[in-house]
């Protein structure tokens, strides 16, 4: 029999968007004693609720939920942030008897946790940064998207050219280093510090994309554009991190006359469409995943049944759930 492991448990839940993790992360959660860490770099910001597919509030009283609501979208949340406040967390929760269960789709973020990265073994250039910027405002995101392209495709492949901050932050760290983005994630990859069990939820391409744009469908009818002009007056700069969000920079550009409603709607579906695709291929460069297949959605309590078997197998001593 193996002994128990002295690290502390860890469970993680991940998926690219619409695949359907936050029905199965509830039940999960009340089944094995959960409390639920936001693996999404955006639900942090406050009154971006429908453009994030947050929990609703009713499914927050289900469950604990952390990493919600915690910063005003002016604001520059980042994943060495992320990943310190989620190691208090950990702890925290650990404290009170309960099981920590990050879910989400930010795959950096994930994972920067899940293997403890050293965020400041490359160092800042803030005059490289802002030949960058000047670039990219002069040229546009698809140029500057373009030069990672030819020194790092991979990490090109992982960040949409919409993401300045992080396009210019893997500029910056081959500028400083020599090394590429992915070359500096590969070797930060080491053992992990907790005892690791993660879940990650795939779906047939086709009927992934189809969920993607019912999705969207039902975030106008919720209110999209509303959201995106309410954060606008209250003065949110159309420049902040948070504005570059899917579903907000495109409807930002539909309320500035830049685009129609109608290609504004195509552009957020394309795009996310395209953001899904990376999701997937950030994860399947992850190690330790168990890969479930959820295409069959009307099997909800076999895939639940399914997680609970490798909770079980992975967590081999015994799981303290209500």
């Amino acid at each position: 029999m193996l002994a128990p492991s002295s690290k502390p448990k860890l469970l993680v839940l991940l998926g690219p968007t619409a695949v359907g993790k936050t029905k199965l992360s509830l039940e999960i959660a009340q089944r094995f004693n959960c409390e639920i860490i936001s693996g999404d770099s955006m639900q942090v910001y406050r009154g971006m609720d429908i453009g994030t597919a947050k929990a609703s509030q009713a499914e927050q009283r289900i469950v604990p939920h952390h990493l919600i609501d915690i910063h005003d979208p002016s604001y520059s949340f980042s994943a060495a942030e992320f990943q310190e406040r989620v190691k208090g967390l950990i702890q925290d929760i650990h404290s009170r008897g309960k099981l920590p269960f990050i879910v989400g789709g930010t795959g950096l973020y994930i994972e920067s946790v899940c293997y403890d990265y050293q965020f400041t073994d490359v160092s800042m250039d803030e005059a490289f940064r802002q030949l960058q910027e000047e670039f990219a405002n002069t040229h546009g995101e698809e140029a500057l998207h373009d030069k990672l392209r030819q020194i790092d495709p991979t990490s090109a492949d992982r960040l949409h050219a919409n993401d300045r901050r992080r396009v210019i932050r893997a500029l910056e760290i081959f500028h400083i280093s020599g090394e590429t983005m992915t070359a500096h994630l590969a070797s930060q990859k080491k053992e992990s510090p907790y005892e690791l069990c993660i879940i990650g939820l795939s779906m047939d391409r086709a009927l992934l994309y189809k969920r993607i744009e019912e999705r969207i469908d039902a975030m106008i009818q919720e209110g999209l554009v509303e959201e995106v002009q309410a954060l606008l007056a209250s003065g949110t700069p159309k420049s902040a991190i948070s504005m570059q969000a899917l579903g907000y920079k495109e409807i930002v550009s539909y309320l500035e006359h830049e685009l129609s409603f109608e290609e504004a709607v195509i552009l957020l579906k394309r795009d996310t469409r395209r953001f899904a695709k990376r999701q997937l291929s950030w994860f399947r460069h992850m190690k330790d995943i168990d890969w479930m297949d959820v295409t069959d959605t009307a099997n909800f309590s076999a895939h639940f049944q399914m997680i609970s078997d490798i909770l079980a197998g992975k967590f081999v001593h015994k799981i303290e759930y209500n």
